[in-house]
């Protein structure tokens, strides 16, 4: 497997020293800004520019040093989070737009990158990483499917530009269905998942590692429902047995490295999500809200937000942290084969194979 020197390094800085992932994501716009405004009852568009800012500003400071790389966005998160994180965390700056463009009655979701922003924006303000989210469905438009294609490979092709390295986010959307927490969302989220994994795997979208829902919804499976779930609220659509299969068939269908995130479920679920994306080779997790997000109800109050994320949320990463030590480091995944299999491309090394000596200084 060849690798540039450039997306190497900054792939090495992403992990722990054992090459498995685990990331902080402090990207989140509205699905911030919405609970900040419920916690001051006011509306979301009532939250100002610097509390949504000192709002990441702090989640980054107290927990980015349990990461080992933390994701931020270029609008609110970056100008003054980049400061709060800590000197051992990795840094990924979102490219995209949020939230997305709604079209038509099926509220198909378009996508479309920060205006004014770039993957050779990012690379200045010192990101080892640029990171993508496109929502995609096979039911969606032919028309819609293919602009977030195209605007993948445009990211991707950038990435290889500016040798930085290429998080691509895909998530599964209802368009048919009244919404996602429905049981018949649930039988298409697994399909749905994987047939994005497998897709944006192609070598043209130049992707180098995929960030995934979970391909399944516990609520909706028959022994997390019945032990942890109240089985009155929803019904069971597929057993324990079952999500196992749809991991083992997402690891097969991701030609690249894959992390889960965690979609605003509870800490509870997402730890046994993540261990069952673990066993089935996922390299670690790319979370936010499952760790963080009981700090946004306790808004404006700096103090008790600060306690709160040194200890509860501080154990929630902790946690986490603790199941991914179980994941597979990237450089293993099949599609490099092993650390010893990476070999350099471009740069010095091309250099040194051409004339048996470093390249001139």
């Amino acid at each position: 497997m060849m690798l540039s020197s450039g997306k190497l390094t900054n792939l090495m800085r992403l992990a722990d020293a054992s090459g498995r992932l685990k990331m902080l994501a402090v990207d989140q716009r509205d699905s911030m800004r919405a609970p900040l405004a419920a916690a001051t009852r006011r509306r979301p568009e009532d939250i100002t520019y610097d509390e949504l800012a000192a709002t990441k500003t702090l989640v980054a400071e107290v927990l980015s040093s349990h990461s080992t790389a933390i994701l931020l966005d270029p609008i609110y998160g970056l100008p003054r989070g980049i400061t709060a994180v800590g000197g051992s965390a990795a840094l990924l700056v979102a490219v995209e737009d949020s939230p997305p463009a709604l079209l038509g009655p099926s509220r198909e979701r378009k996508m479309a990158l920060i205006d004014g922003w770039s993957v050779a924006q990012a690379k200045r303000a010192g990101a080892n990483a640029v990171k993508l989210l496109v929502y995609d469905t096979p039911e969606a438009s032919a028309e819609v499917r293919a602009h977030h294609r195209d605007l993948v490979r445009r990211v991707g092709e950038e990435c290889v530009l500016h040798d930085l390295p290429f998080l691509l986010e895909v998530v599964a959307y209802p368009i048919e269905e009244p919404g996602e927490d429905t049981p018949e969302f649930a039988l298409k989220r697994p399909r749905h998942t994987i047939a994005a994994a497998r897709e944006f795997s192609d070598p043209a979208y130049h992707v180098d590692l995929l960030k995934l829902p979970f391909p399944g919804d516990l609520k909706y499976t028959r022994q997390f429902r019945d032990a942890v779930f109240d089985p009155r609220e929803r019904p069971a659509v597929y057993t324990l047995d079952d999500i196992r299969g749809f991991c083992r068939d997402l690891d097969a269908a991701a030609g690249r490295p894959w992390v889960i995130l965690s979609g605003g479920v509870g800490i509870r679920e997402f730890l046994a999500n993540l261990d069952l994306a673990v066993d089935a080779g996922a390299s670690g997790f790319l979370c936010g809200r499952a760790i963080w997000q009981d700090v946004l109800p306790l808004h404006p109050d700096r103090q008790a937000m600060r306690a709160f994320l040194a200890s509860t949320a501080s154990h929630n990463f902790d946690r986490a942290n603790a199941v991914a030590e179980r994941a597979r480091p990237w450089f293993d995944h099949p599609h490099f084969g092993g650390w010893g299999q990476i070999r350099l491309q471009g740069g010095g090394a091309d250099w040194y194979r051409r004339y048996g000596a470093p390249p001139p200084l």
